[in-house]
């Protein structure tokens, strides 16, 4: 089965530098990607090995990671607009 992968700097590659920087620098944000990376390995590893899961769980999961990359979508925009108004 193809999986696809997503990584939180493959899906934001522009904000790569913004990543490791909030990753380095805010708990909030470092705790949320953990969970984020946390969650994309155990979906990826459950489609990929086809291990049997119930669908629902898994259905949960991926809207579980959605939620938690729009959490950190909107915290990485909000550090990219402090940056910008203070240049």
């Amino acid at each position: 089965m193809h999986v696809e992968h997503h990584e939180l700097h493959q899906e934001f590659p522009e904000m790569k530098d913004v990543i490791n920087t909030l990753r380095t620098g805010n708990p909030m944000f470092a705790r949320l990607f953990a969970t984020y990376h946390r969650l994309t390995g155990k979906v990826e590893d459950l489609e990929e090995h086809d291990m049997p899961v119930d669908d629902f769980t898994l259905e949960d999961m991926k809207k579980h990671r959605v939620k938690v990359k729009d959490d950190l979508y909107h915290m990485m925009l909000a550090y990219r607009a402090g940056q910008q108004s203070v240049k």
